[in-house]
């Protein structure tokens, strides 16, 4: 089974991790080098400039995928397809989107719907037209809760088209119902392996109502401390410390469940991104291609568990 990494840059209080942005292009290259697949964009400045980010990233970049954090209600569902379809055309296909909930800012709150099911139906109604818009070949009229749609058309459709990969999180019954019907990804929230593997179950019985269990892949966030316990804790993210071999270990379980990806965090400074590829990134794939390798085949004995694994 496959792991992807994903690489989620901080937000540090004297700035942004793209504020200069041939200070990251470097960063870049490290991080595309070191093993990570995709590199989250989520920039406090809003959904603008991250727009203008991810079209930086992917000119700059040879293979690393863009996860563009998006929100519904910024920008109107006919600009906003034509834009994300051009940023996919820009990368060959190298571009996801990340669809949350909450505000971009304080003063965005008065914009927005405040009720937590209103959200998430215009989250829904949003990512229907884009897809729509995504697919379709002549102009079409929508008449929504949210939306009135005259005309619309894209005319230069991404690489994916309506499949353009879409990624959703949330705990709630609103939030995993909107997730089953719309969701390649779902973001896990933290918890034990035990608290994922109920909210991963969830998701696949609110994506099978819709014909779509088999297409749901999980990743989970995570925050590594490289120089140990300091700061807040993060209650969206597993929070681990340790040696690269101890981070290892600490993710195997998480991967037994069947999560194909982790989204991780906590690690901005060369020297941290580097050592995490070469060392922890690198002893999850090597041992679970050991796993892989132990599977039996019929008649053969069952093979060793995670916990027993020894990473070298």
């Amino acid at each position: 089974m496959p792991i992807e990494f994903t690489h989620v840059p901080g937000k540090p209080a004297n700035g942004s991790f793209f504020y200069d942005f041939a200070e990251t292009a470097t960063k870049l290259s490290l991080i595309e080098d070191a093993g990570f697949r995709k590199l989250v964009v989520d920039d406090p400045a809003g959904l603008l400039t991250n727009m203008d980010i991810a079209a930086q990233t992917l000119d700059r970049t040879g293979s690393l995928e863009v996860v563009l954090t998006h929100w519904a209600g910024v920008i109107e569902p006919i600009e906003a397809a034509r834009q994300l379809a051009a940023l996919d055309r820009r990368g060959g296909g190298r571009l996801s989107l990340r669809m949350l909930s909450e505000p971009l800012e304080d003063s965005d709150g008065e914009a927005r719907p405040v009720a937590h099911g209103v959200v998430w139906e215009r989250i829904d109604e949003y990512l229907v037209l884009l897809k729509r818009l995504w697919s379709n070949d002549t102009p079409f009229d929508h008449e929504g809760a949210f939306y009135s749609v005259r005309g619309g058309f894209v005319p230069r459709k991404g690489p994916h088209g309506a499949d353009l990969a879409i990624r959703l999180g949330g705990q709630s019954g609103t939030a995993l119902k909107v997730a089953g019907r719309h969701a390649d990804v779902f973001e896990l929230a933290a918890g034990s392996p035990g608290e994922v593997r109920q909210l991963m179950e969830r998701a696949r019985r609110a994506a099978a109502e819709h014909g779509r269990a088999g297409r749901l892949r999980f990743a989970l966030p995570v925050r590594i401390h490289p120089d140990g316990w300091a700061g807040a804790p993060d209650h969206k993210a597993v929070e681990i410390a340790g040696s690269p071999a101890r981070l290892a270990l600490t993710l195997l379980p998480y991967a037994a469940l069947g999560i194909e990806e982790f989204m991780i965090g906590g690690i901005d400074r060369p020297g941290e991104i580097a050592r995490i590829g070469r060392e922890t990134i690198a002893l999850v794939a090597n041992s679970l291609a050991r796993r892989e390798a132990e599977i039996p085949r019929p008649g053969m004995l069952s093979s060793r568990p995670f916990s027993d694994i020894h990473l070298r």
